[in-house]
């Protein structure tokens, strides 16, 4: 039993310092940062609106599409990075299973730019 629990020993460590760095950077920051609002840092801030309005004003469906289209390509490039490192170890396979991945993100794109979806009027 003893054996088992010295071989958790290094986890709790390391537990311990990741949870007393976390505390200690955001005392520091508390302490450190400096607190001078003005106009511009309480003006409008990426998504067009107003920083302090009411939270049930309309929201433009534009802005979750251009964020969802932005979650979509970078996904695609998460899984050309590893795809890419493993290319020289890999089968036909693995290359036409990549290959048919990026046609069909290819035809989404294509479907997209036609429907107007990324244009900004």
């Amino acid at each position: 039993m003893e054996t088992l629990l010295a071989s958790y020993l290094p986890i709790l460590i390391f537990l311990g310092i990741i949870i007393l760095l976390g505390l200690v950077l955001m005392l520091s920051a508390i302490v450190i940062a400096v607190r001078r609002p003005d106009p511009e840092k309480n003006s409008i801030y990426e998504c067009g609106f107003n920083a302090f309005d009411d939270a049930r004003m309309k929201f433009d469906v534009r802005f979750y599409l251009v964020a969802i289209l932005f979650i979509i390509f970078d996904l695609e490039i998460a899984f050309l990075f590893p795809w890419g490192v493993a290319f020289g170890e890999m089968s036909m396979t693995g290359f036409w299973s990549m290959m048919i991945f990026l046609r069909v993100l290819t035809v989404g794109f294509a479907y997209e730019w036609k429907k107007g979806a990324l244009e900004w009027e």
